[in-house]
């Protein structure tokens, strides 16, 4: 009788958003520690193999692991409804919390401008997109690439129409 006040049908709009901003708040503080989480992994017992982030499927894999901690639903290669007749994946979407998360990583030819262009039209693609309410990027820039974090989390995060959308970049600089 007690789990049936967490059945999403049957809470009230305060639970539900209190909810949210709960689940909210954890991706939040997983993402600003993702880069602590992937530099442990380096430091091995006898040097064992581990996983070392290369490109951004390594940072989904490491990501989707992490996010499976906290959420029982987490589902990754989500389809999106068609933009500018082309659709494209989710990264990850945690259906109940209503928040899609999309990552990248940066490399030589992924910088600042390349990065705020692909979240431009992300945002664009998921605004439409029903089970989506809140969407987070999550830039994983281990070398350094955006020489301007704050000014990129200035354009990207804020209130896009009805998406709020949050921009963690890590690490921090």
């Amino acid at each position: 009788m007690a789990e049936l006040g967490t059945l999403p049908w049957l809470l009230s709009s305060k639970n539900t958003k209190d909810l949210e901003a709960a689940a909210l708040t954890k991706v939040v503080r997983l993402l600003n520690r993702f880069h602590r989480v992937a530099r442990q992994l380096h430091h091995r017992h006898d040097d064992r193999e581990t996983l070392i982030i290369r490109d951004e499927y390594d940072v989904q894999d490491l990501l989707h692991a992490l996010l499976c901690l906290f959420f029982d639903d987490v589902r990754p290669e989500e389809n999106t409804p068609s933009y500018a007749g082309r659709s494209s994946r989710i990264d990850f979407l945690l259906k109940n919390e209503k928040i899609v998360i999309e990552a990248k990583m940066t490399n030589q030819k992924l910088r600042d401008k390349k990065i705020g262009e692909q979240l431009i039209i992300d945002i664009k693609r998921y605004q439409s997109h029903p089970d989506c309410k809140t969407l987070v990027c999550f830039v994983y820039d281990p070398d350094g690439f955006i020489r301007n974090s704050s000014g990129l989390i200035k354009d990207i995060a804020r209130k896009h129409d009805n998406l709020d959308v949050r921009l963690i970049i890590s690490p921090t600089i």
